[in-house]
């Protein structure tokens, strides 16, 4: 407590004048997010007259911006008289840091007209704004500057500008950054290793990791959560569990980015207990570990696991954000949850005063759809205060589809071609919601315009990993090693099925063809070649895994049901969506998805 008495000049029980101890205690409070002594602090620092020294005003900036209250560090920066270059440089780090990057990039440009040039703490921070905003087209403006003001060689510049290329999904430019710096540090390996990844370029990014470890190079957390991203999207499992056996070695396994990372491995490849151990196991919490395990529960069907999580959440003080509310709604969609579903989305207005993007809109309207509260889902649309996009009509035409609602489904997608070039899928979905209704015409029409763009529908593969080598299948092809092997089990399989009361539903083939051709075709969606692919790999004991990129039909689920009664294994399949755990005749999702 600060002392007002009789001996102004006390501080703490130490003289005031001796201005380090002021600094020291700034910056022990940034550090340790002492927000209330911070701010008693400068209440001290106004009436002492001390704000009128260049570092302490410094240093008030760079408390406010770690406290995440940039509006106050901009406070501080215009009560500062002596505007230095590191005053600059602290206030526009502050608005990058914190989410701000048009008023960073702003105040870069205002330094700039009072003629100080940006020096290599300047421009990174302008980098990770322009990172932010995903707009490359200022990044090489950025990049220009550092040109013309000799820092080009810099190991943070070119650091922060390989990781703005890398993010904007300009990876060439990342990579010709990258190869022309003449030095490199664990950042610069980690935002190429990083660009990769997010470009799907997988192979490139474990190759990065890989020579960047055969260089000696100590790696950091975030080099590590990077590659176990590229093994979670790309299935790797095994590799990933290697990876973590690195992340042990190198004590980084406590790491929340490392933790939140091994989340999303462990439950991409079906293993959520995995999952569930690895959040137990990582010791400080933020924010992104808590939304990766939301998401993980989501996906996995357990809903009331991503309630109690949410609760639990609060009650440690982490406050949500606009992704958090996003996983719990998708929770609530998958489950069917209406009412708690619109619970959430009210609460993420009225009590956390987050406005609901096209994602969150497009989730309570594939929620609404999905039950089968198309005229409610279509009024949430209508009211929308932003426009709808594709994400949003595409979530009521599915809804559509389902239900068999093939006018209002038209009407969806109309309104999806309003908003010019779609994807391909919007085609397909249109199609499908034809077929399933008989109308096959109209389903070649809708088809037909997909191929007058040049365009071709994605092709259904599922795959299955086994000891680091990933099997795709295709539906109906025969070119695997062991194909014969694979349709001797499936016929096997095939009559043991009908034995126990399987009968084929052909009105998932949605193509105008005969009785025999429908079930021949059906019986080798991709998934289960995949599946009996496993059945002839793997030992008995072992969880069959599959991977499927687009939504599994409603013939092969009700199939993969009597497959694991039949051979009473564990079968978990991700689709395009969520996963499936098959198990004693019963899917997790309770065949609502």
């Amino acid at each position: 407590m600060l002392n007002h008495g009789n001996d102004s000049s006390a501080f703490f029980g130490v003289p005031c004048h001796n201005y380090h101890l002021i600094n020291d205690v700034l910056v022990s409070s940034a550090r340790s997010r002492s927000t209330a002594k911070g701010v008693q602090l400068h209440g001290y620092i106004v009436k002492s007259g001390l704000f009128l020294i260049p570092l302490i005003a410094n240093n008030l900036i760079n408390f406010y911006s770690k406290s995440q209250l940039p509006l106050d560090s901009h406070r501080a920066f215009e009560e500062t008289h002596q505007k230095s270059l590191t005053t600059w440089s602290s206030i526009i780090s502050c608005f990058a840091q914190n989410e701000l990057p048009w008023k960073s990039l702003d105040f870069l440009r205002k330094m700039m007209a009072g003629n100080l040039r940006p020096d290599d703490r300047v421009l990174p921070s302008a980098a990770k704004s322009c990172a932010i905003l995903c707009r490359s087209d200022i990044g090489r403006s950025v990049h220009c500057l550092s040109m013309k003001t000799g820092y080009e060689s810099d190991v943070f510049v070119g650091s922060s500008l390989v990781d703005m290329y890398g993010k904007c999904g300009e990876i060439v430019c990342a990579r010709k950054v990258f190869d022309a710096m003449p030095q490199r540090n664990v950042v610069t390996w980690s935002a190429m290793i990083y660009g990769y990844s997010q470009m799907g370029e997988n192979e490139e990014a474990l190759l990065m990791f890989k020579e960047a470890l055969l260089d000696n190079l100590e790696v950091n957390d975030h080099s590590f959560s990077s590659v176990i991203s590229v093994c979670a999207n790309s299935t790797l499992l095994e590799l990933g569990r290697q990876v973590q056996g690195l992340c042990i070695k190198s004590s980084f396994d406590s790491s929340s980015f490392v933790g939140s990372s091994l989340v999303s491995l462990y439950s991409k490849c079906g293993v959520l207990e995995g999952a569930y151990q690895a959040f137990h196991e990582t010791p400080v919490k933020n924010l992104g570990i808590w939304n990766a395990m939301l998401k993980a529960c989501a996906q996995h069907s357990h809903v009331q696991q991503v309630i109690e999580l949410f609760k639990k959440m609060k009650r440690s003080g982490m406050k949500p954000n606009f992704i958090t509310f996003l996983n719990v709604l998708n929770a609530c969609s998958h489950a069917g949850l209406v009412d708690e579903g619109r619970y959430y989305f009210d609460l993420m207005k009225e009590e956390y005063r987050i406005e609901p993007t096209d994602k969150h809109y497009a989730s309570l309207v594939d929620m609404l759809a999905r039950a089968g509260k198309l005229q409610e889902a279509l009024e949430v649309i209508k009211n929308m205060p932003i426009d709808p996009t594709e994400s949003v009509w595409g979530a009521l035409l599915t809804g559509c589809t389902l239900h068999k609602n093939t006018e209002l489904a038209a009407f969806a997608a109309d309104k999806v071609f309003e908003l010019g070039p779609v994807s391909s899928g919007m085609h397909i979905s249109l199609s499908n919601a034809y077929a399933a209704d008989g109308r096959f015409e109209d389903a070649a029409r809708a088809r037909k315009l997909l191929r007058d763009r040049g365009e071709k529908k994605e092709t259904g593969l599922s795959w299955v990993e086994e000891r680091n080598k990933v099997h795709t299948f295709a539906a109906g092809e025969r070119r695997h090693e062991r194909s014969k092997e694979i349709y001797e089990k499936l016929a096997e399989l095939g009559e043991e099925m009908e034995k126990a009361g399987y009968v084929a539903d052909t009105s998932f083939v949605l193509r105008k063809v005969d009785g025999d051709e429908k079930n021949q075709s059906i019986r080798y969606h991709s998934e289960r070649l995949a599946i009996a692919f496993g059945l002839i790999t793997f030992p008995a004991d072992r969880a069959i895994r599959v991977i499927k990129n687009l939504r599994v039909c409603g013939d092969c689920h009700n199939a993969i049901k009597f497959m694991s009664v039949c051979t009473g294994r564990v079968i978990i399949v991700r689709d395009n969506n969520r996963f499936h755990r098959f198990e004693g005749g019963k899917c997790s999702c309770n065949d609502y998805w």
